[in-house]
Protein backbone atom coordinates (compact mmCIF):
# COMPACT_ATOMS: atom_id res chain seq x y z
CA UNK A 1 0.00 0.00 0.00
CA UNK A 2 1.25 3.49 -0.82
CA UNK A 3 2.14 5.68 2.12
CA UNK A 4 1.94 9.43 2.41
CA UNK A 5 5.23 10.97 3.57
CA UNK A 6 3.27 12.67 6.38
CA UNK A 7 2.81 9.28 8.16
CA UNK A 8 0.01 10.79 10.23
CA UNK A 9 -2.97 8.94 8.86
CA UNK A 10 -6.11 9.66 10.83
CA UNK A 11 -9.65 10.93 10.47
CA UNK A 12 -10.84 14.24 11.96
CA UNK A 13 -14.51 15.25 11.81
CA UNK A 14 -15.81 18.75 12.51
CA UNK A 15 -19.58 18.94 13.07
CA UNK A 16 -22.23 21.32 14.33
CA UNK A 17 -25.27 23.25 13.12
CA UNK A 18 -25.41 25.95 10.50
CA UNK A 19 -23.37 29.07 11.39
CA UNK A 20 -21.20 27.28 13.95
CA UNK A 21 -17.92 27.86 12.08
CA UNK A 22 -17.34 24.38 10.60
CA UNK A 23 -15.99 25.66 7.29
CA UNK A 24 -13.96 28.31 9.12
CA UNK A 25 -12.33 25.58 11.22
CA UNK A 26 -11.65 23.41 8.15
CA UNK A 27 -10.05 26.38 6.41
CA UNK A 28 -7.93 27.09 9.51
CA UNK A 29 -6.64 23.52 9.67
CA UNK A 30 -5.80 23.19 6.00
CA UNK A 31 -4.18 26.66 5.96
CA UNK A 32 -1.88 25.58 8.79
CA UNK A 33 -1.01 22.44 6.82
CA UNK A 34 -0.10 24.59 3.80
CA UNK A 35 2.07 26.82 5.99
CA UNK A 36 3.78 23.64 7.22
CA UNK A 37 4.56 22.84 3.56
CA UNK A 38 2.38 19.77 3.50
CA UNK A 39 0.60 18.79 0.31
CA UNK A 40 -3.09 19.53 0.64
CA UNK A 41 -6.11 18.63 -1.51
CA UNK A 42 -9.49 20.18 -0.65
CA UNK A 43 -12.88 19.12 -1.99
CA UNK A 44 -16.43 20.40 -1.74
CA UNK A 45 -19.79 19.16 -3.07
CA UNK A 46 -20.70 20.73 -6.42
CA UNK A 47 -24.21 21.02 -4.98
CA UNK A 48 -23.03 23.70 -2.56
CA UNK A 49 -22.46 26.80 -4.71
CA UNK A 50 -23.77 29.35 -2.20
CA UNK A 51 -20.61 31.46 -2.04
CA UNK A 52 -18.16 30.09 -4.63
CA UNK A 53 -18.06 27.38 -7.29
CA UNK A 54 -14.46 26.29 -6.71
CA UNK A 55 -13.63 27.32 -3.15
CA UNK A 56 -14.64 26.38 0.36
CA UNK A 57 -16.04 29.58 1.85
CA UNK A 58 -17.06 30.36 5.41
CA UNK A 59 -20.00 32.59 6.30
CA UNK A 60 -17.39 35.08 7.53
CA UNK A 61 -15.89 35.29 4.04
CA UNK A 62 -12.66 33.27 4.37
CA UNK A 63 -11.93 30.95 1.45
CA UNK A 64 -9.59 28.18 0.35
CA UNK A 65 -9.38 26.75 -3.15
CA UNK A 66 -11.19 23.44 -3.62
CA UNK A 67 -12.26 20.95 -6.28
CA UNK A 68 -16.04 20.69 -6.69
CA UNK A 69 -17.17 17.05 -6.83
CA UNK A 70 -20.45 15.18 -7.20
CA UNK A 71 -19.63 12.21 -5.00
CA UNK A 72 -16.89 10.09 -3.44
CA UNK A 73 -16.11 8.54 -6.81
CA UNK A 74 -15.11 11.97 -8.14
CA UNK A 75 -12.69 12.40 -5.24
CA UNK A 76 -11.23 8.95 -5.84
CA UNK A 77 -10.83 9.73 -9.55
CA UNK A 78 -9.03 12.97 -8.71
CA UNK A 79 -6.60 11.17 -6.41
CA UNK A 80 -6.22 7.89 -8.26
CA UNK A 81 -4.83 6.05 -11.22
CA UNK A 82 -5.92 2.58 -12.31
CA UNK A 83 -7.86 2.01 -9.08
CA UNK A 84 -4.92 2.66 -6.76
CA UNK A 85 -4.95 5.85 -4.73
CA UNK A 86 -2.36 8.24 -6.11
CA UNK A 87 -1.89 11.96 -6.03
CA UNK A 88 -2.97 13.66 -9.25
CA UNK A 89 0.43 15.33 -9.60
CA UNK A 90 2.71 12.49 -8.67
CA UNK A 91 3.00 8.96 -7.37
CA UNK A 92 2.15 9.62 -3.71
CA UNK A 93 -0.91 10.81 -1.87
CA UNK A 94 -1.35 14.32 -0.48
CA UNK A 95 -0.48 14.72 3.18
CA UNK A 96 -3.88 16.22 3.97
CA UNK A 97 -7.30 15.83 2.35
CA UNK A 98 -10.04 18.23 3.45
CA UNK A 99 -13.71 17.89 2.52
CA UNK A 100 -16.35 20.49 3.38
CA UNK A 101 -20.12 19.91 3.67
CA UNK A 102 -19.43 16.18 3.59
CA UNK A 103 -23.06 15.34 4.43
CA UNK A 104 -24.00 16.29 0.84
CA UNK A 105 -21.84 13.50 -0.61
CA UNK A 106 -22.73 9.79 -0.72
CA UNK A 107 -22.02 7.07 1.83
CA UNK A 108 -19.08 5.84 -0.30
CA UNK A 109 -17.13 8.66 1.34
CA UNK A 110 -16.78 6.45 4.44
CA UNK A 111 -14.65 3.67 2.92
CA UNK A 112 -12.71 6.26 0.91
CA UNK A 113 -11.91 8.32 4.02
CA UNK A 114 -10.83 5.17 5.88
CA UNK A 115 -8.67 4.04 2.96
CA UNK A 116 -6.96 7.42 2.86
CA UNK A 117 -6.35 7.41 6.60
CA UNK A 118 -4.99 3.85 6.43
CA UNK A 119 -2.61 5.04 3.71
CA UNK A 120 -1.18 7.71 6.01
CA UNK A 121 -3.30 10.72 5.02
CA UNK A 122 -4.72 13.20 7.52
CA UNK A 123 -8.38 13.39 6.49
CA UNK A 124 -10.38 16.41 7.71
CA UNK A 125 -14.14 16.32 7.15
CA UNK A 126 -16.61 19.08 8.03
CA UNK A 127 -20.38 18.80 7.95
CA UNK A 128 -23.74 18.88 9.66
CA UNK A 129 -24.33 16.15 12.21
CA UNK A 130 -28.09 16.83 12.30
CA UNK A 131 -30.58 17.74 9.59
CA UNK A 132 -33.17 20.52 9.96
CA UNK A 133 -35.42 18.14 11.91
CA UNK A 134 -32.63 17.58 14.49
CA UNK A 135 -32.32 13.97 13.26
CA UNK A 136 -28.90 12.36 12.55
CA UNK A 137 -27.85 13.44 9.06
CA UNK A 138 -27.52 10.37 6.82
CA UNK A 139 -24.19 8.56 7.21
CA UNK A 140 -22.66 11.19 9.51
CA UNK A 141 -23.05 9.07 12.69
CA UNK A 142 -20.84 6.36 11.18
CA UNK A 143 -18.16 8.91 10.30
CA UNK A 144 -18.24 10.20 13.86
CA UNK A 145 -17.89 6.68 15.24
CA UNK A 146 -14.90 5.89 13.03
CA UNK A 147 -13.00 9.17 13.52
CA UNK A 148 -9.91 9.52 15.70
CA UNK A 149 -11.08 12.98 16.70
CA UNK A 150 -14.42 14.79 16.66
CA UNK A 151 -15.00 18.47 17.33
CA UNK A 152 -18.62 19.50 17.83
CA UNK A 153 -19.10 23.23 17.45
CA UNK A 154 -22.06 25.33 18.54
CA UNK A 155 -23.57 28.48 17.08
CA UNK A 156 -25.63 31.17 18.86
CA UNK A 157 -29.40 30.80 19.08
CA UNK A 158 -31.01 33.66 17.19
CA UNK A 159 -33.94 33.68 19.66
CA UNK A 160 -32.29 33.66 23.10
CA UNK A 161 -28.52 33.79 22.59
CA UNK A 162 -27.88 30.37 24.16
CA UNK A 163 -25.48 27.87 22.55
CA UNK A 164 -27.22 26.52 19.44
CA UNK A 165 -26.88 22.91 18.31
CA UNK A 166 -29.66 22.82 15.72
CA UNK A 167 -30.32 24.27 12.27
CA UNK A 168 -33.74 25.89 12.03
CA UNK A 169 -35.12 25.80 8.50
CA UNK A 170 -37.53 28.59 7.62
CA UNK A 171 -39.92 28.62 4.66
CA UNK A 172 -41.41 32.05 4.09
CA UNK A 173 -40.35 32.96 7.61
CA UNK A 174 -42.16 29.97 9.13
CA UNK A 175 -40.67 26.72 10.52
CA UNK A 176 -40.39 23.95 7.93
CA UNK A 177 -42.52 20.83 8.14
CA UNK A 178 -41.04 17.56 9.38
CA UNK A 179 -41.72 15.87 6.03
CA UNK A 180 -40.05 18.57 3.90
CA UNK A 181 -37.05 17.37 1.83
CA UNK A 182 -33.92 16.89 3.94
CA UNK A 183 -31.53 18.59 1.51
CA UNK A 184 -32.05 22.29 0.84
CA UNK A 185 -28.87 24.26 0.28
CA UNK A 186 -29.16 27.73 1.73
CA UNK A 187 -27.82 30.30 4.15
CA UNK A 188 -29.40 33.14 6.15
CA UNK A 189 -32.42 33.27 3.84
CA UNK A 190 -33.44 29.71 4.74
CA UNK A 191 -31.78 28.85 8.07
CA UNK A 192 -31.15 30.10 11.58
CA UNK A 193 -29.17 28.59 14.43
CA UNK A 194 -31.41 27.54 17.32
CA UNK A 195 -31.05 25.93 20.73
CA UNK A 196 -33.06 22.87 21.77
CA UNK A 197 -35.80 25.03 23.37
CA UNK A 198 -36.38 27.27 20.36
CA UNK A 199 -35.99 24.76 17.53
CA UNK A 200 -39.39 24.33 15.84
CA UNK A 201 -41.10 22.08 13.29
CA UNK A 202 -44.57 22.26 11.85
CA UNK A 203 -46.48 18.99 11.94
Amino acid sequence: MLKSPYHGGHLEVIVGPMFSGKSEELIRRVTRAVIARQRVSVFKPALDDRYHDTAVASHAGRTVNAVAVRDAADIRAHLSGEGTLLHAQGDTLPDVVGIDEVQFLDAAIIPLALELADAGVRVILAGLDQDFRAEPFGFMPELLARAESVEKLTAICTVCGAPATRSQRLIGGQPARFDDPVVLVGAEESYEARCRVHHELRG
